[in-house]
């Protein structure tokens, strides 16, 4: 019997090439296997994260909405402030002419006299 001498070569080959396609085959199913999990994890952090993303939304619009309603009651209270100065200011002035115009003259007097005082001490 007459062998073909390339016939063990052509066995080898092939069982090479058999070895690579499994390796190949077993290499693609890893690759996915893995792709799969990642695409699984990223899937699962997203879902976490979403919730806790809105509730800072939320979270941040309420302070500021609080910090905005504070502010407009700040801004009413010191209109009533000045309002309830201005007419207190008023009614002195109404019953006491003669003290109102005085504290106005001395007050007057004593802001010359500082800015006298000031004016010399920037000249020295």
């Amino acid at each position: 019997m007459i062998t073909n001498p390339s016939e063990p070569t052509n066995r080898i080959v092939e069982s090479a090439a058999q070895t690579a396609e499994r390796a190949i085959k077993s290499t693609q199913q890893a690759t996915n296997g893995a792709l799969d999990g990642l695409s699984s994890t990223v899937k699962d952090l997203q879902d976490q994260a979403t919730p806790l993303l809105n509730r800072a939304a939320e979270q941040a619009s309420s302070m500021a909405h609080r910090s905005l309603e504070a502010a407009r009651e700040g801004s009413h209270k010191l209109r009533e402030q000045a309002q309830h100065a201005t007419d207190s200011t008023l009614g002195y002035i109404k019953h006491e002419p003669v003290k109102a115009v005085l504290i106005a003259a001395a007050t007057g007097a004593a802001l010359m006299a500082l800015i006298g005082l000031m004016s010399r001490s920037r000249r020295d």
